[in-house]
């Protein structure tokens, strides 16, 4: 090669040899600039508190703001999209649920995203049951009495749930499956009407995010059955996880952190850990526990590896339940 062309190529090798150099740079500054987290649901549910909480502790750690944006619709399908279309440079994270890429796959034919390829799953921050409550009056006073009472009166009885294809919908057609028996589904617009119509005695049960069932249960507005886990929540010892009667049996309700596809995996890592860091603090575990949540701070291998399994795992359940959308 002549001089002359070796010269003339000298920019472009400066360049690729630089790249790298560069990228890597960037990754080791990362965070320069406040992070936004989308919780693809309202203000004042428990994905909104895991965000805050997370978002919260994170700019402790990383000395930049993490900024909540919440961008609810569409079962969580319009917040989660716009993470799955963001910039994959670790300045928009957002918040995953069972419902966003375990039961809106199933439930939703033109979804916007692929809950599996188009997200780089950071940690499974924690799981809660749902709980199983039935009106005071309700015979039955015992998940056995309950089946029997449901074999013996087939489509006799009803239960409520804050919409379709929710983890409160799903739970009961769960439950149903296992029982070989029909209820009345009676959808609302929210689980707050849902519950407070089984107070009320319009509808006989309820298979509710537990936070909010357990206070009514506490209350003795409602008598609680099971959990819907695979185990018994410390909060409850004494309500039986209905893995009890059904081995393996396990609705629960999760939220991790997610990042949109490609980003840097030296960012995932430590955000991963960060998360991991966050889940094992005693002041997170005292403020969670009592809510019924499990907390867990997972590896970014094993998040992945959950969501492709309970996306698996739900897609009989929403099949059998009916539960579509457009």
């Amino acid at each position: 090669m002549s001089k002359t062309a070796l010269y003339a190529c000298l920019p472009v090798l400066l360049a690729a040899t630089l790249l790298p150099i560069n990228q890597a740079s960037a990754q080791d500054a990362w965070p320069a600039k406040p992070v936004v987290i989308i919780v693809p649901f309202a203000p004042g549910g428990n994905t909104d508190l895991f965000g805050r909480l997370l978002a919260d502790e994170m700019s402790k750690t990383f000395g930049q703001p993490f900024v909540v944006e919440n961008k609810p619709g569409a079962g969580g399908g319009i917040g989660t999209e716009q993470l799955a279309r963001a910039e994959p440079d670790g300045y928009t994270l957002g918040m995953g649920t069972v419902g966003t890429h375990a039961i809106n796959p199933w439930v939703f034919k033109d979804l916007g995203y692929d809950a599996e390829t188009d997200f780089a799953p950071v940690s499974l921050a924690a799981t809660l049951p749902n709980l199983l409550v039935v009106n005071p009056s309700f015979p039955a006073k015992s998940v056995p009495e309950l089946i029997a009472l449901l074999q013996a009166e087939p489509d006799g009885h009803s239960y409520a749930s804050s919409g379709f294809g929710t983890s409160i919908h799903l739970a009961a057609a769960a439950f149903e499956i296992h029982v070989g028996s029909h209820m009345t589904h009676v959808p609302y617009k929210g689980s707050a009407q849902a519950l407070g119509d089984v107070v009320a005695g319009h509808v006989d049960m309820i298979f509710d995010n537990i936070p909010t069932a357990m206070e009514q249960a506490r209350a003795g507005t409602v008598r609680p059955l099971a959990v819907t886990g695979l185990e018994r929540t410390p909060t409850l010892p004494d309500v039986p996880a209905m893995a009890e009667f059904f081995p393996g049996f396990d609705i629960t309700s999760w939220q991790g952190l997610l990042a949109p596809a490609g980003t840097p995996p030296a960012i995932v890592e430590k955000l991963s850990a960060e998360v991991q860091r966050i889940m094992r603090l005693p002041e997170i575990r005292a403020r969670i526990e009592p809510l019924g949540a499990k907390p867990i701070g997972s590896t970014a291998a094993e998040f992945t590896a959950y969501i492709t399994a309970e996306k698996a795992k739900y897609k009989p359940i929403v099949e059998a339940s009916g539960a579509t959308a457009q």
